[in-house]
């Protein structure tokens, strides 16, 4: 069943590896087939040079497994609440990726401080609320995508625009069109969390408080690369 599906999110799980966004077991991919709403994803626990496309495992949007010998990843329940709530997604990433993880675990949003973070997102990386000990306490990974959800719809931000996000205390989930286009996210995500932990320290040593990018050049950027009339690359 879906075995097509199943190859690419191995393969996408192995690039978390290839791109240094994971070690030992810390991370997972998952695609969903949205014709026949089921969601691949990585076994829980299981290394990655020990797996195989097989292991991958099958569930439903109800958090039932269809097909699979292997547990499916503990954060499945997260996976499967985006997927309901954010329709256009095709692929989901969470890694607790040290730079990302870092500004997590302050609880703070990442800032646009340059074009670089304009071109992956119209705006800031959010770093959702922590959740509270009940909400750990009873079903802690359906609560995580539920905060998740929450904080988008408190900002107004729209998932396409914005395709990160970071949850206090814990680390970063991403997501696009396809597993493939999600991990891409969670590379570029660790790459603005480093490049803005770097601005903001080498602003203090300087005392230099003018760091965030003008609105007016993040919007050049971002909708030159995803607007209506964007230009960059060689077209759809």
């Amino acid at each position: 069943m879906l075995e097509e599906l199943k190859e690419k999110v191995y393969k996408a799980n192995l690039q978390l590896v290839e791109y240094g966004l994971v070690v030992l077991t810390w991370g997972n991919v998952s695609a969903i087939d949205r014709e026949k709403e089921l969601v691949v994803i990585k076994p829980s626990g299981v290394p990655y040079d020990e797996m195989q496309a097989d292991d991958m495992v099958v569930m439903d949007l109800n958090g039932n497994k269809v097909e699979g010998a292997l547990n499916p990843s503990s954060d499945t329940p997260t996976h499967l609440e985006l997927y309901r709530k954010f329709n256009g997604i095709g692929g989901i990433v969470h890694t607790h990726s040290s730079w990302a993880c870092s500004w997590a675990q302050a609880g703070r949003d990442i800032p646009a401080y340059g074009t670089t973070h304009a071109d992956f997102a119209n705006g800031c990386v959010p770093c959702a609320r922590g959740l509270t000990a009940e909400e750990v306490g009873i079903e802690y990974e359906l609560n995580t995508g539920k905060v998740i959800v929450e904080e988008f719809e408190k900002r107004g931000i729209k998932p396409s625009e914005c395709p990160a996000v970071l949850i206090h205390r814990h680390g970063p989930f991403t997501w696009g069109e396809n597993p493939f286009k999600a991990v891409e996210h969670a590379l570029v995500l660790e790459e603005i969390a480093k490049m803005a932990s770097r601005t903001e320290r080498i602003a203090a040593m300087g005392n230099y408080a003018d760091i965030g990018i003008e609105q007016y050049l993040l919007d050049k950027h971002y909708q030159r690369k995803h607007g209506k009339h964007a230009y960059y690359g060689q077209g759809k």
